[in-house]
Parts: structure tokens; C-alpha cells; sequence
């Protein structure tokens, strides 16, 4: 699998200038590029011969332009490719019925960032205090290419780095991903899967997560920097567009975008860090997020809360930890009792889970998540014990009792494998 862990960089000023320099330069050629691409006839070959035969015109483009042998060849290459990978990515969005145009010229807004494959770069972890590195990049315009890196965590031991792309955020700060192939963990034999190695997940309403054991975890609070965000705004609508103080102002706009995305990403992953290695299964909820942020009802704060994003990042942290991660349809897991099966309608504000079947009394949440359970069970096909995960969670209270349901605030989850959610092991990894 392809593991690319993201570094932040701490150039001086005068390497700043010689990124930016490149990824301009990077910028026009990507433009000049793409207007060659675009009078080459269709028929002329495929999409990848295409992009080949701009990509081979480079060399007598360097004699027309002497500023592009100041860059070294593979970022150059990188760039024409780009052209390939991007109608790609187009061909896939109208797959899915989008309504997409062309590619158009990049504005230096809108391209940010280059990438050194295979050659031309170099980490040196050993230099430096602890947690730095130095990045050597090979033809940066300047006399000093060793750029400081904050190394925040260990990378994978004999692997090579494939290659590295440094892109410029919209506050101003520069990033490194590197990109390494490593082994992907094998995923535990689904016969050996037992069903209190696996958890149900329901991504709640009032709550971020609640999980097929009873745990709850609590939404981040965002309102002050909500209300940061919206100060900042108003501000910068007063500013001349374009001017410094605009542009000033712009960055600290980001900077609070920066900040609300970092700490939701954090949140997720190590939620993800958490399941993923404490259990052999996890199954989560398919949610249609593209049609519930359509719907006119509270749409900023499902986009705030980020389902689709904590799903794929679950799925990234499966591939990587070996853990089964399995989507489950999410059509009626909040009507259907889990004890019976009998469905029964009730309004959202109606918080508790009471069948009038069998009278099976339950959160609302905790019910649903055990329905995702049973369907993520049967899906993977994981034999039932004797005793269902259903029969075993009746024995719950809900009342506040010694039993009742964990509820763990959002703010409390501060580290990957914290006390708060680590109260279980599945027996096979604590061996």
C-alpha cells in the first residue's frame, strides 16, 4: 500500500522565494502544456500517448526557454502528467453523473504545489536536533537547498521514498508528502473472526459516534472558532480586494480554516487509530452525505461534522492497521428493533428506543449501532454465537445503573489508544 505522511516545512525567506520561483515556473509550464495538448487531434492516440508526446517536446522547450533547465527534469515531467491524471479524475466525476467542463489555464492561485519522482531529493533524518530533518532538493533556484523539516513522527524503516510533493497551503506555510510503498498488514481470516472481535458503528446525530458496546462519543465544539471564522470574514469583505491589507487579512482567514480542518482531522484519526486496532471488524454506516447536505434542514452542520471524511480515513486506517472495514446500508438501522426486527417509526427528537413488539428498550443510537452490527456481521459472514451481540447487550442498562452506556466527550479523546475509549482489546491483538 501507499503511505504518504505529511511534514511541515521551515524554509528561511530566501528558500521560500526559491519554491515559489519553481512552482510558478512549474505553473506555466503546466499551462503551455496543456494548450499543446489541446491541439493534438484525438485520434492521434490514446489519452497516455498524448500526454507523451507534449511531455517529449520538454527538451527543445528548455532551448526556447532557458528558465526551465534552472528545474529539474522529473518536476517538469510530473507536471505535463498532471494534464492525464486530471481528465482522469474528470471522466470519474461524470461517471457518476457530474456535469464537468475542461481543463482551463491555472491561475498562481490555483497551483500550489510539485513533485521531485524516483530522484532529485533527499532526507536526511540524522541531521539536526531531535524531531528535524533536512530535505535536499536537487536544481532549487538559490544557494541553500537543505530545507528544515519537522519530523512529527517516525517514518517506515527500509522503505524508499518513491517521491516527495511540496505544496504551499493558502495561509502561506509549505508541506512535504512523501509518498513510500510498504507491506500491507494481512487482514485476520474471517472464519477466526469472532463476533466480540468486530463493533457496529452509527455516525449519530447528537453524538459523533455511537458504537455497537455502548460508547458515545461526543461532536468537537467548533463555536468559538466558528465565531472566529465569521469575525475574520467580516473583516476582510471591508478590504480592498487584491490590496495588502486584503491579502493580510486572507491569510489569517486561513489560518482559521487551517485550524478547524486540523483539529477535525485529528479527531477522526484517531477515532479510526482506535477501532482499527482494537478490533478485527469494524462496520460503519453508508451514509448518502451528498444527498443529506442537499436537504435544506441544518446542511452546515452535517457538512461540519465530516461523516464521508471519517469514512474513508476508517478505511485508510483498515488497509494500514489490517482491520476489516465494512459499509453497511444505513436504510432503517434507527426503526428497526435489534432485539426482534420489527421496524417502528418514530420522529428524530425521540431520543430512546422502546418496541412495541417485544418491548426492547434502548438508546437510540446504541439500537442503530447494533443493527449495523448484525448486517456488518452477516455481509463480512462472521458465524453468530449462540449468544447474538443483541442477547448480550439486553443485559444493559440504560437508566444510569453500573452498566449504563459510556458517553465520552470529544474533547477528552486526546491521543490514539486513549484510557477514555481503551477499555477493550479484542483478545487477539492483546496476545
Amino acid at each position: 500500500m501507499m503511505y504518504s505522511p505529511r511534514f511541515r516545512l521551515l524554509p528561511t525567506t530566501e528558500q521560500r522565494g526559491a519554491m515559489d520561483w519553481q512552482r510558478n515556473t512549474v505553473r506555466q509550464t503546466y499551462n503551455h502544456a496543456l494548450r499543446e495538448f489541446n491541439q493534438i487531434p484525438e485520434d492521434a492516440g490514446t489519452l497516455r500517448q498524448r500526454v507523451w508526446m507534449v511531455r517529449d517536446r520538454l527538451p527543445a522547450l528548455k532551448d526556447w526557454w532557458p528558465d526551465l533547465k534552472l528545474v529539474y527534469s522529473t518536476v517538469l515531467q510530473k507536471a505535463v502528467e498532471r494534464i492525464r491524471d486530471n481528465i482522469q479524475n474528470l471522466g470519474k466525476l461524470k461517471a457518476k453523473g457530474y456535469d464537468v467542463g475542461s481543463l482551463n489555464w491555472k491561475k498562481p492561485r490555483e497551483f500550489r504545489s510539485f513533485t521531485y519522482r524516483q530522484s532529485g531529493f533527499e532526507l536526511d533524518t540524522k541531521s539536526g536536533p531531535n524531531g528535524r530533518g533536512l530535505l535536499v532538493l536537487k536544481k532549487l533556484k538559490g544557494e541553500t537547498r537543505e530545507i528544515p523539516v519537522r519530523l512529527h513522527r517516525d517514518l517506515p524503516e527500509n522503505e524508499q521514498l518513491k517521491e516527495v510533493t511540496l505544496k504551499k497551503e493558502p495561509t502561506g506555510a509549505w508541506y512535504a508528502s512523501f509518498a513510500i510503498e510498504t507491506e500491507t498488514p494481512k487482514k485476520p481470516v474471517v472464519e477466526d473472526i469472532t463476533p466480540e472481535d468486530t463493533v457496529g458503528l452509527d455516525l449519530g446525530v447528537l453524538n459523533f459516534i455511537h458504537d455497537s458496546e455502548g460508547r458515545s462519543i461526543g461532536r468537537l465544539d467548533l463555536s468559538d472558532d466558528r465565531e472566529r471564522l465569521e469575525r475574520e470574514q467580516r473583516s476582510l469583505s471591508r478590504k480592498t480586494y487584491e490590496s495588502k491589507n486584503w491579502e493580510n487579512q486572507r491569510e489569517r482567514v486561513a489560518n482559521v480554516h487551517a485550524r478547524m480542518t486540523a483539529k477535525k482531522r485529528d479527531f477522526q484519526h484517531k477515532l479510526a487509530h482506535y477501532y482499527t486496532t482494537a478490533y478485527d471488524a469494524v462496520f460503519v454506516e453508508n451514509l448518502n452525505v451528498k444527498g443529506m447536505l442537499e436537504s435544506p434542514e441544518n446542511a452546515r452542520n452535517k457538512a461540519e461534522v465530516g461523516w464521508r471524511d471519517f469514512i474513508i480515513i476508517l478505511q485508510h486506517h483498515g488497509e494500514k492497521n489490517g482491520c476489516h472495514v465494512v459499509d453497511v446500508g444505513p436504510e432503517g438501522t434507527t426503526k428497526e428493533c435489534a432485539s426482534c426486527g420489527v421496524s417502528t417509526w418514530k420522529p428524530l427528537w425521540v431520543r430512546e428506543h422502546s418496541c412495541p413488539s417485544c418491548g426492547f428498550e434502548l438508546d437510540r443510537d446504541w439500537n442503530a449501532a447494533l443493527n449495523v452490527l448484525s448486517r456488518g456481521l452477516k455481509k463480512l459472514g462472521v458465524v453468530h454465537s449462540e449468544d447474538t451481540p443483541v442477547e448480550t447487550a439486553i443485559a444493559v442498562s440504560t437508566d444510569g445503573g453500573e452498566s449504563s452506556s459510556i458517553v465520552v466527550d470529544a474533547s477528552r479523546v486526546t491521543e490514539a489508544g486513549s484510557p477514555v475509549l481503551n477499555e477493550r482489546v479484542s483478545a487477539s491483538r492483546a496476545g
